[in-house]
């Protein structure tokens, strides 16, 4: 299980990208951060994501 948002989810063995295009997430607005760590849009795709994992996901938003 990965934690998401403070939600455990069963995304485990899938990149970054994987969750993000399975989720509601416009991957263009979105930051990301793992474990503590930022990841780069760059590295969505080579990012696994494994047990125990604790993923941040923040949306941009727009106005003005």
């Amino acid at each position: 299980m990965v934690k998401i948002n403070g939600v455990d989810t069963d995304v485990a063995g899938k990149s970054v990208a994987e969750y993000l295009a399975s989720s509601s997430y416009d991957v263009k607005r979105v930051a990301v951060e793992r474990n503590g760590d930022i990841v780069s849009k760059a590295q969505y795709d080579k990012t696994i994501l494994c047990d125990g994992d604790i993923l941040e996901v923040v949306s941009f938003v727009g106005g003005g």
